[in-house]
């Protein structure tokens, strides 16, 4: 269904990954998206998007670069007559250096992991959420929708990456904060384990002890978060959910919305995704498994922060 029809979003760092998989869900639900990143495989994307049912202008940006990512704004501005209806924070730089410093603790590893990680990630959402919401706040509608990832409460790569996702949470509740009045809602998504082409070599090359995690139990598909986004801008009674980090499985949930593979994958926070990574053998039976959600207090104390998780 085209429930986006008439809809502008921007998807920040769309080359591959979740960012492509968004902008082309977006495309299937008949939005026009402006996508951005730093390669040519760009237009491979746009591709992607337009065959999936949706417009899609590639712009080619360093969104370190703040005059650039400004002079991106002021043409949506201008071309879409003060329209944007989505704005996704998703571009992020650090994987490959993340990848470098893999097992080393933050003192033995390069100095400029911090940035790498936070840079182009938290400082460039922040950027972009400042110049999406000059342009909402006139219309007095819009989502801000910020990517970030449950290694905001879980050790999973290190201090410089979980500090990055736990600020990228608490921008996405302040703004919604100071937004609330224009009726603009910004929230943080996490998604759970994503097959990207990052994450798929990272398990390749350092296999983990758990074989759920390398044999990829319960992975995700990019577009799957896109379809969940697609269902989050399409929501009327968006301003409810304003200022809250949401799951996108347990979303997939509530919207009946399935992967590309027609599954729908596990909350991280459900028994059915916990029981089988602390025992693999029971991750043939896993759907038959209690789909039961850890409250958020005890996810700190559960099998998710054990000493085998923490190594992928």
């Amino acid at each position: 269904m085209k429930t986006l029809q008439g809809k502008i979003a921007l998807v920040t760092g769309a080359t591959r990954g979740i960012g492509k998989g968004i902008a082309i869900a977006l495309g299937e639900a008949g939005a026009t998206i402006y996508i951005t990143g730093r390669s040519d495989t760009l237009t491979a994307t746009s591709a992607e998007v337009i065959a999936a049912g949706g417009q899609c202008i590639p712009v080619q940006i360093d969104h370190s670069d703040d005059t650039a990512v400004a002079t991106l704004f002021e043409r949506i501005d201008n071309e879409q007559n003060g329209q944007l209806d989505l704005l996704v924070n998703n571009a992020f730089s650090g994987v490959k250096v993340l990848r470098d410093n893999q097992g080393k603790s933050f003192w033995e590893g390069d100095l400029n992991l911090w940035d790498a990680c936070n840079n182009v990630g938290l400082r460039s959402h922040y950027i972009a959420s400042v110049y999406a919401a000059k342009i909402m706040t006139k219309r007095r509608q819009g989502l801000i929708c910020t990517i970030s990832s449950w290694g905001s409460l879980n050790y999973i790569f290190g201090v410089a990456y979980g500090t990055g996702k736990a600020a990228c949470d608490r921008l996405a509740a302040d703004m919604a904060v100071e937004l609330k009045q224009h009726n603009v809602a910004s929230l943080s998504l996490w998604p759970g384990i994503v097959g990207t082409e990052e994450i798929t070599q990272w398990a390749r090359e350092f296999p983990t002890q758990n074989p759920a995690i390398s044999a990829g139990y319960n992975w995700e598909t990019p577009l799957f978060t896109g379809r969940v986004l697609a269902a989050l801008a399409a929501e009327p009674q968006i301003m409810r959910l304003t200022g809250t980090t949401q799951i996108v499985a347990e979303l997939a949930h509530d919207y009946g919305i399935l992967d590309e593979n027609g599954v729908r994958p596990a909350s991280f926070r459900s028994l059915r995704f916990i029981l089988p990574l602390v025992i693999p053998e029971l991750r043939n039976y896993a759907q038959f498994l209690p789909d039961l959600h850890v409250p958020w207090f005890l996810l700190l104390l559960n099998a998710l922060s054990s000493p085998k998780f923490r190594k992928f």
